[in-house]
């Protein structure tokens, strides 16, 4: 196992990330943020150098403190050769099989050794498989060569205008991460609200602000990269506030030049409609997440 330290060894990964590219797309937004100052304190290990086969960016130890939270406790693997990357994931030194923790990974050929490995250290995983978009500008830019790229427009598609004097344009402040806590799918408690208090404060975001002066709605940014936990609260929903949001942050992450993508649940067909209104490009691999729980 080798800690890849400096900067130097960090671009030299995001370089070759970006050759396995879509496969690769949950690490390498990643490892692109951690080489535009790393604000989460994360670390890549890899399991040799500079050939690597698998690549696992995880925190640094000292952000991984509290055994129960998945969401701190959070891996992103990338693998040449998955199904020989296990003796690798199975190393205590790469992955704290004693906590509860979280893979996420655009690889689902991963599976099999992710759960021989759980089974071999008495974890029980839960997998969750999702959508994958990237937006049309970043594709071309990342994926040129992909026909559904070819066949795409350059610019994501623009909504219909906004009642621009019962909705403002804004950024969430970390005041409103209860309010995205209630409604992320893959939150809800206490420590999620801590994850999402942090992606606030730490990346942009975007919402928008209703008649009340609060958000109705929202998404952010993690650690990835990632698009994520957007929602409209019930009482403005079917209105399309959704595609504006996304639309207006893929603008404004766009004019910082970050690679821009997200997840969306099979069954979630309104945001599928979206994604498709907003041009948004559909990745032939996965979103995948692997909920690993010690028994």
């Amino acid at each position: 196992m080798l800690h890849l330290q400096g900067g130097q060894m960090l671009q030299m990964l995001e370089k070759s990330l970006r050759k396995s590219l879509p496969e690769s797309l949950k690490v390498y937004g990643t490892v692109f943020h951690m080489n535009r100052g790393n604000l989460f304190n994360l670390k890549a290990l890899v399991d040799k150098w500079p050939d690597f086969g698998t690549v696992v960016v995880r925190p640094q130890e000292q952000e991984m403190t509290d055994n129960l939270d998945h969401y701190a406790n959070t891996y992103l693997i990338y693998s040449k050769d998955p199904k020989n990357c296990q003796e690798f994931l199975g190393t205590s030194d790469v992955i704290n099989w004693k906590q509860q923790l979280q893979i996420q990974s655009s690889q689902s050929s991963l599976h099999e050794s992710i759960q021989n490995v759980a089974a071999a250290k008495s974890v029980q995983v839960k997998q969750t498989q999702c959508l994958l978009y990237m937006t049309p500008k970043t594709a071309k830019e990342l994926l040129p060569s992909m026909q559904e790229t070819k066949n795409s427009p350059l610019l994501s598609g623009e909504p219909k205008p906004i009642n621009q004097e019962m909705f403002k344009f804004s950024s969430l402040d970390v005041t409103h991460a209860a309010l995205v806590n209630e409604f992320w799918g893959f939150g809800g408690n206490e420590r999620s609200l801590r994850f999402i208090e942090r992606c606030i404060r730490t990346f942009p975001s975007s919402c928008l602000l209703g008649p009340e002066g609060t958000p109705v709605s929202w998404a952010l940014m993690d650690q990835t990269g990632e698009m994520r936990a957007g929602a409209t609260v019930p009482k403005y929903r079917v209105q399309g506030l959704m595609t504006h949001v996304i639309w207006a942050y893929v603008q404004d992450l766009e004019k910082r030049g970050f690679p821009i993508y997200g997840h969306t649940a099979r069954t979630n067909k309104s945001i599928q409609k979206m994604s498709d209104t907003l041009h948004h490009i559909p990745m032939p691999c996965d979103w995948n997440q692997w909920h690993c729980v010690p028994l």
